[in-house]
């Protein structure tokens, strides 16, 4: 039955709150503040505005949804169930937060269908937002006609005062006003608490101001509890803007409906206990029983199911059309839905010879991506401000800005985390774009959180980081990584590369384009390094192979990654000139080394051969697990020094004599 005081809108708000409340208080863990609070907003959003299928939450043409405070999944969840999805049951509600439970404590795409990104860690959901926007901006651009529309959706977050407290928020959402990302629409949960409870103790600026001042459309709903008209006004007002972005601050009550802990930080992350959810109850007239949703509720929001299917049945009969006038633009644009890569888009991959000019990795990373870009279409990206350094710029296209979203050339800016939650919603957007994002190696540390996110998501985004060891020379210490690529190789489901000439190079890239579901970075050096007579591009998809060997079970190994491989192949010339038999092994990545088989490892890596050194213009950490006990390493486990990039080397030990030296120590 319908309680009486309360309208069929007011009894869906409710029935998302108390599933929220309900959720979490069985579970005992979990945030059910921003839920209570953010409900309206949400179920207005939902309701009357967004346009999905929930019987097949993979429809291309679905207005995407991000959660950005994504400690409050148990809106998200209860949404996705009360529409309908049914990747979200009353069961699996009642498994928030357990073992093998479709509703993990955040929002995870590859969990839950119908989440479309990884959301927790405060501020990246609304730079994936930007991402997706940016993403359905250029393919509009590139695929729809004056008389025949494919794409056409928005992008809507819900995000809240932590994720405006993050500077990764400031950096995208910079970028998405300079880009004029009209159909990127951002609902801010304005509720004042945070875990440490008032924001007023640290967080008092003006933020539509802030957002006007990005080049924002701005808009206040002041009455976010109740004034469900004001809500949608303010969307449909929001949709109007077509030029640039709208944030639309909604102020709620965290917790409504809860009389002692609305308004509180006691609400944001912790069950409001037994007493407390029967009081909440009784204040808001909800009669119903745990998980219970009255039926008029459930009824009415279900006619999202019918709704969804008409869009669908409407968008797929503009397919058809459109594939009528344009049959070469409709076979792309499936192709890219379908994820398949363009037959040949790899046939023009550079194979440089020992012959060819003696040219840095960032160079031949240059060239395979002007050799992809002609054959590949969904690649696209760009650099933080340092493209003339790391060389990512696509000869074919131009910059893609406002007006001009068809372009691939991505100019991010200064703003390495930005860039890469950037590129990790337009990973995920479902349309088969490649993303790849360029910065100093050493800055990698400034995109970590997006990277990891890149991996935890499965997200293919490709991170192109130049300038890979202390030989980058003058720049000093602060420039130099020596850490960086022993941190990146931990990070699981990331496939690092350090290739050591331009034939590697190639095979990362050809292993990196394909790997849809994993990040990859490319390591890549400022100096030049020959061209190996016996490197392989095929052999990088093994992560490391025998690139110079010796007759019958060598005395020794090298081994090395990068700029490092050729200083050991000559090395190895002199070793064995004086009687010993050595192998090179080159090792670009060991992810992909770590999945070989037995054999093969064995083959590479032989038990028997003790004798092992490891080369490496970077940290020694790591190293062991192949060089052993009876090896050693040669590399810097302190920082590097401001002289000529041969100085330094030289000073830290990377010369053939060195290498000799060492190896015969051994």
């Amino acid at each position: 039955m319908v309680v009486a005081s309360q309208s069929l809108e007011e009894l869906c708000i409710n029935s998302i709150r108390f599933l929220a409340i309900d959720a979490v208080q069985k579970a005992n863990s979990g945030h059910p503040g921003l839920p209570m609070g953010a409900a309206p907003m949400a179920f207005v959003l939902w309701d009357r505005f967004m346009r999905y299928n929930p019987k097949n939450p993979h429809w291309f043409n679905r207005d995407r949804f991000v959660l950005s405070a994504g400690h409050g999944c148990m809106l998200q969840y209860a949404l996705l169930h009360l529409m309908g999805y049914d990747s979200v049951t009353i069961d699996d509600l009642k498994q928030f937060r357990q073992w093998g439970s479709k509703t993990p404590g955040h929002p995870e795409n590859f969990e839950t269908l119908g989440v479309e990104v990884t959301t927790g860690p405060l501020g990246q959901g609304i730079c994936n937002g930007v991402g997706l926007a940016a993403a359905e901006a250029h393919l509009a651009a590139k695929f729809n006609k004056p008389d025949a529309t494919l794409v056409d959706h928005y992008t809507y977050v819900i995000l809240g005062d932590g994720c405006n407290m993050e500077g990764i928020s400031g950096e995208a959402c910079s970028l998405a006003g300079h880009w004029g990302l009209g159909k990127l629409i951002a609902l801010y949960d304005d509720n004042h608490i945070s875990i440490d409870g008032s924001t007023d103790i640290a967080f008092t600026e003006d933020v539509c101001a802030r957002f006007e001042a990005y080049g924002w459309h701005t808009l206040h709903v002041e009455n976010g509890n109740t004034d469900l008209e004001a809500i949608a006004r303010a969307i449909e007002t929001g949709k109007s803007v077509t030029d640039k972005p709208t944030l639309i601050k909604v102020t709620t009550t965290i917790g409504f409906g809860s009389p002692n802990k609305a308004d509180t930080a006691g609400v944001h992350g912790a069950a409001l206990g037994p007493d407390e959810v029967k009081l909440t109850r009784d204040n808001l007239g909800w009669t119903y029983g745990e998980f219970e949703v009255p039926a008029d509720a459930l009824a009415h929001c279900r006619k999202a199911i019918e709704r969804g299917a008409s869009y669908q049945a409407e968008w797929e009969a503009q397919l058809a059309q459109y594939k009528t006038k344009y049959a070469s633009e409709a076979a792309e644009f499936e192709r890219l839905l379908s994820g398949e890569l363009p037959s040949g888009w790899d046939k023009d991959l550079p194979n440089p010879s020992p012959e060819d000019k003696v040219l840095a990795t960032r160079k031949h990373s240059e060239t395979c991506l002007n050799a992809l870009a002609p054959n590949l279409p969904e690649l696209i990206g760009g650099s933080a401000d340092l493209t003339h350094s790391n060389l990512t710029e696509l000869k074919c296209s131009g910059n893609f800005q406002k007006g001009s979203y068809e372009n691939r050339n991505l100019r991010f800016g200064v703003r390495e985390h930005g860039m890469a939650a950037i590129c990790n919603g337009i990973a995920l957007h479902g349309s088969g774009l490649i993303p790849y994002c360029a910065t100093f190696l050493v800055f990698a540390d400034y995109l970590r959180g997006a990277l990891r996110l890149s991996a935890l998501s499965q997200a293919g985004v490709i991170y192109v980081l130049t300038h890979d060891s202390i030989a980058l020379g003058e720049d000093g210490p602060t420039h130099q990584p020596v850490e960086t690529i022993a941190s990146l190789r931990i990070i699981p489901d990331l496939l690092t590369f350090r290739p050591a000439d331009g034939r590697e190079c190639a095979g990362a890239y050809k292993v990196a384009i394909a790997s849809r579901k994993r990040p990859s970075a490319l390591a890549l050096t400022r100096q030049g390094v020959p061209n190996l007579v016996n490197s392989s591009a095929d052999a990088v998809a093994k992560g490391a192979y025998v690139l110079n060997d010796c007759d019958g079970t060598p005395d020794l190994i090298l081994l090395a990654t990068g700029s490092e491989v050729g200083l050991c192949v000559t090395a190895a010339e002199k070793l064995t000139s004086e009687g010993k038999k050595v192998r090179v092994v080159s090792m670009p990545c060991w992810t992909l080394f770590e999945e070989q088989s037995d054999e093969y490892k064995e083959s590479v890596l032989p038990k028997a051969v003790t004798k092992r050194l490891s080369v490496e213009a970077g940290t020694t950490f790591g190293w062991a697990r192949y060089v052993g006990t009876a090896g050693a390493s040669i590399g810097t486990d302190g920082y590097g020094a401001s002289a000529p990039g041969e100085t330094i080397m030289e000073k830290y030990g990377f010369t053939v004599d060195n290498v000799v030296a060492k190896a015969n120590a051994l």
